[in-house]
Order: structure tokens, then sequence, then C-alpha cells
């Protein structure tokens, strides 16, 4: 029981993490809010179905077909909305929210409701490892959530688009200065965050249907391990993905499944009250130095 809980909790872990990636990107790293990002999320599990279910197309035209499509419709937020009030952070937090939660309710209104929305596994198969059946979708994850937060920490290190995205969050008057385009890499950083939430949502979605009310959770979850992991480290996305994920997990098993979204929350709380940058963040003491 406890081998089962703790594989479970890992696998759990490893998609917050997932989660938390194209968030923590666009709003911790390059200073941008998207709350919108839950609704990308349910929007491209939704685009994906549509193309294999109504369209017709298969599975592997499909996925990258809607990831693309989240990219362009994030940078398509960005230029016609989010360039109007960049900088009010508040503003942008009310713009992005605002478009989340209509698309989300639109999706409701018009009918997107029931089990008959879900996604295919990638590849059908299950493994033993130590007396515990995995399946193929699950270690896939896995194995998809270590590349992508190894590739997005080079990224954002070691790539001139990636210091970039850093470069305008930390200071948009020297990034200029240094001919970096702020309004182009912005569009650039809404546009990969919103692909990493269709990619998260493509390799996640299988597990289950797709529901209308994943969109909350979803932003819910990516917010708690960005600001429990640290605002703008990969790192500490992965180590609030995997604490929040065994809290959660253990909370289910032990206790009841009611109090699995309040671990989120509690988690914010502790940590905004002991360490406010996060575990791994910085940004705060920097602030607080000067």
């Amino acid at each position: 029981m406890l081998l089962f809980t703790v594989v479970d909790a890992v696998v759990n872990s490893v998609i917050l993490s997932l989660l938390a990636l194209g968030f923590n990107l666009t709003f911790g790293v390059s200073g941008i809010s998207n709350f919108a990002y839950g609704a990308f999320y349910v929007l491209t599990g939704f685009g994906a179905w549509g193309l294999i279910e109504v369209i017709g197309l298969p599975y592997a035209l499909s996925a990258p077909l809607a990831v693309a499509g989240a990219a362009l419709l994030g940078a398509l937020m960005y230029r016609i909305v989010l360039l109007r009030v960049r900088g009010l952070a508040l503003s942008e937090v009310i713009a992005t929210f605002g478009i989340g939660l209509i698309v989300l309710e639109l999706l409701r209104y018009f009918g997107f409701v029931g089990f008959q929305y879900s996604l295919p596994v990638i590849y059908d198969e299950s493994y033993e490892m130590f007396g515990v059946v995995l399946d193929a979708q699950r270690v896939l994850i896995v194995l998809i959530g270590a590349v992508l937060a190894l590739g997005m920490w080079v990224f954002t290190h070691h790539t001139r688009i990636g210091l970039a995205f850093r470069g305008i969050a930390q200071d948009t008057g020297t990034a200029l200065t240094l001919g970096i385009d702020p309004d182009r890499m912005a569009t650039l950083s809404v546009a990969i965050g919103a692909g990493l939430a269709a990619l998260s949502a493509i390799v996640i979605l299988p597990l289950g249907t797709i529901s209308v009310a994943q969109g909350y959770d979803v932003l819910l979850n990516a917010l708690a391990v960005s600001i429990v992991g640290g605002l703008g480290s990969i790192g500490g996305a992965v180590l609030a993905g995997f604490l929040i994920g065994f809290a959660q997990t253990f909370t289910a098993t032990y206790l009841e499944n009611h109090w699995v979204m309040v671990v989120p929350l509690v988690a914010i709380l502790i940590v905004l009250g002991v360490k406010p940058s996060g575990l791994l963040g910085k940004q705060k003491e920097l602030e607080e130095r000067i």
C-alpha cells in the first residue's frame, strides 16, 4: 500500500511540475501575468479532441496542431490585449483572468460537458515495477516532465532568448539599451507559456476525461507550485511540485479527497509567511537588500 502511494505521489508530483512550467516561465521569468493559463490547458484538450473525433485527423497530427494553436492564441492575446496594459500588474491579472473565465464558461455554455470528451493514450501498455503496475502513459509523463524541466532550465540560463526573457523581467529599461525588444520577447514568452500548458494537456489529459472545471484547478495548482517554489526558479517549481504532490497524494490516501484542494492553499500561506520569495526564489531577498 505504501509503495503504491509513493509511486502515485511521484507521478502526481511530476504532473504538478509540468503544469507549472509554462506559468512559471511567463509570470516568474518574464514578469507577465497569464491567468488564462488554465483555459489554454482545457481549450487544447477540446481542440485536440475535435481534430481527432470531428475532423478525423490522426492523433499524431492533432496533438502538435493543438499545441501550435494554443501558442498562437497566446501570442495573439498578448498583441491584442496585454500590450495595452503592459506594466500594470493588476490590469494584466484582471484581463487574463477575465479572458480565461470567458473561454471556460463559453465551453460550458456550448455543451462541452460529459464523459465522451477524452484523448487517447499515446502508448497503451502497462509495466510492473516492484510489485506496482504502472501504465505507459504515466511512465511517459514522468519522462517528459524530467526532459522538459531540464530543457527549460537550459533554455532560461543558456540561450539568448531565455536570457532576454529574464532581462525584461528584471529591468525593461536596461534590456532596451542592450537591443532587446520587450514586446517581441513578451509575445514569445506568452506564446511559449501557452504552448507548454497545451503540451502538458496533451500528455496529462489521456489519464481521464476533459472537463471545464480542470481549467480552474490547473491555474490554482500552477500558481501554488510557482509561488511555493519561487517565481522564476525552474528547480523551485520541481521541488514545490514534489512537496505539494506528495502532500496531496498522502492526504487523499490517509485522510479524505475533499482535503486535497486545501493542500496548495495551505502551502502558499506557509511559504508566504516564512519565505515570501519561495523556497528557491531570490527576487524578494534582493529587493529587501537594495
